[in-house]
């Protein structure tokens, strides 16, 4: 079964942005252009692709024409640089968990700033889910914690990322000398979805952490918030040396968490630059254990 290119690379636009409306724009189309092409895709797939909503999702079947759409594309762009016919850069769309991206990623990212071949779009989300992206097919790699393969992919391990739980001096001369200590003092979490804060703590005292808890979803100002005495938080060793005046609460148990580099199994070779800068930036500023290899 053929499939459209032109409809398919409308699907993934109405993904990429969120909308019809907003695909209509990026495409130069109109909306009921963009709707048409949709339902041409859907009947020929004999499918529902997608949910139309603000914003739209794929659906199952969706997922994997959208995966099949980004590896398509790729594979096609490198063909054409291969002979001579194209010269503008791949978009490689990846997804990365927030203290990766606000760390060693940045290697990797300047790394690739030094070529012309890729144009990156880093999408944002907790270590956990990351995987969820590559598997709706709206990243084609991304970094995270599970060991689990993504189904059509490969997995290259990048080594650890290192936390501590760490607080002001003052905070935690104040806070956690009271009755329960840490797991009754304030806490600092990114979201909802972050438990390592809660994770450590049940390991520390057999409870989760406190209740009250300040969500910060940035990662600068998450910094900013444990050195200004909001609450105590899990950091990584990169964030704990930017701010001195911040303390160790056991320093003889941090916390290492494995990270995986995940990407489609595809011959490109712009996607094996990306992985090549990706794996170079996190063996030269994560803690790497052979035996996890």
């Amino acid at each position: 079964m053929m499939l459209d290119p032109e409809c398919v690379r409308t699907l993934l636009a109405v993904v990429d942005e969120g909308t019809l409306d907003a695909a209509a724009k990026a495409l130069h189309v109109t909306p009921s252009a963009v709707s048409q092409r949709i339902k041409q895709l859907e009947q020929r797939t004999g499918r529902v692709l997608l949910v139309r909503g603000k914003p739209a999702r794929l659906t199952e079947p969706g997922e994997v024409v959208a995966r099949h759409g980004r590896a398509q594309a790729l594979l096609d762009h490198d063909t054409r640089v291969a002979l001579g016919l194209l010269d503008e850069p791949a978009r490689i769309a990846v997804a990365v968990n927030a203290d990766s991206l606000s760390t060693w990623f940045r290697r990797a990212i300047a790394a690739l700033a030094g070529t012309d071949g890729v144009v990156l779009t880093v999408h944002r989300d907790d270590e956990g889910h990351t995987a969820d992206w590559l598997r709706r097919g709206q990243v084609i790699a991304a970094v995270n914690t599970d060991p689990t393969v993504v189904q059509g992919c490969r997995s290259t391990p990048l080594g650890s990322m290192r936390y501590h739980a760490a607080a002001t001096a003052s905070f935690a001369a104040r806070r956690l000398s009271e009755v329960d200590g840490l797991a009754a003092a304030p806490v600092v979490a990114f979201d909802e979805k972050d438990r390592l804060q809660d994770a450590f703590c049940r390991a520390r005292t057999g409870k989760p952490a406190s209740d009250h808890r300040h969500f910060v979803a940035d990662s600068h100002a998450f910094e900013e918030a444990v050195s200004a005495g909001l609450g105590w938080a899990m950091l990584t060793e990169h964030q704990v040396r930017r701010y001195p005046d911040l303390v160790l609460l056991a320093p003889d148990h941090p916390v290492d968490v494995p990270l995986h580099w995940q990407q489609w199994k595809l011959d490109s070779p712009t996607l094996s630059a990306v992985a090549a800068a990706v794996t170079s930036a996190a063996r030269a500023e994560l803690h790497w254990d052979p035996a996890r290899a």
